[in-house]
């Protein structure tokens, strides 16, 4: 069997920058545990599947280690690879997942996530997260429906953070997303999810679920700019809008090639 893969370089313009993805368009779903030692082989933070669905497509997203329930940046690949490489006519795609129904806009080169906000709330932060985090930098603590979120007190604090990735996979979450007020865009952030075998994620579209209805309150108002600070970095166009948010941003090529299955 020959399966397509490609892989993206999501919410970027240049390759080599924002989070890569690999992208396998299927007619067909294959078993779970091929799905999963695909992930595996390719060995990045997502490797996402998709089948023809109705007026849409059906998605899936397999880290090395598991399958998730949302993941923004492949989802963005997976649009760029059906709209530029399959040639999809429109400019919507509408996707089927575990996580409702999902829609990517096409604008000329930019690709805006249409997703669910997620529902946070004011939380104890676990011993495990005390330990990993200075106090006397640390500002707030949300828990959302499946990462934490710690606010501390400026950009230049979360640039400089060094986290201990072995105490910090002992947090029952799928991952941490900590942020700051941005220096030169409205809000900047990092991403670490050892749990779900990902030390640090150059650029996690999902987690914006939780950053910008968390913003957009503190900032009172409802469209921002986003930078993640990983060290690949990524840039994002993002807009609440009631219980959805809107993540905006681009994707380059950088392989396509063949999978061979015995």
């Amino acid at each position: 069997m020959k399966l397509a893969i490609y892989q993206i370089d999501a919410f970027t313009d240049k390759l080599f920058g924002g989070n890569p993805a690999a992208i396998v368009p299927l007619e067909e779903w294959l078993p779970e545990e091929t799905m999963i030692n695909i992930a595996a082989e390719n060995n990045l933070a997502e490797t996402a599947f998709y089948v023809p669905s109705g007026s849409g497509f059906h998605i899936r997203w397999f880290t090395p280690t598991v399958e998730v329930d949302l993941c923004g940046h492949a989802t963005l690949a997976a649009a760029y690879v059906i709209f530029n490489i399959q040639k999809y006519e429109g400019q919507t795609i509408l996707f089927e997942s575990k996580s409702g129904e999902l829609r990517v806009d096409c604008k000329e080169d930019w690709l805006t996530l249409n997703f669910p906000v997620d529902q946070y709330h004011i939380a104890v932060p676990p011993p495990a997260l005390m330990e990993c985090l200075n106090t006397t930098t640390l500002l707030e603590v949300y828990k959302g429906k499946t990462d934490y979120m710690v606010v501390v007190e400026s950009e230049e604090t979360l640039q400089n953070l060094e986290l201990d990735i072995i105490v910090l996979s002992t947090i029952p979450a799928r991952g941490i997303i900590v942020t700051a007020a941005g220096d030169e865009v409205d809000f900047v952030s990092r991403f670490f999810a050892p749990q779900s075998g990902i030390d640090e994620d150059p650029v996690t579209g999902s987690a914006h679920t939780t950053l910008i209805p968390y913003w957009a309150e503190k900032l009172s108002k409802e469209t921002l700019t986003a930078r993640q600070l990983s060290k690949r970095g990524g840039f994002l166009k993002c807009e609440l809008s009631g219980d959805r948010v809107f993540i905006g941003g681009q994707a380059r090529l950088f392989l396509k090639g063949e999978i061979l299955i015995d």
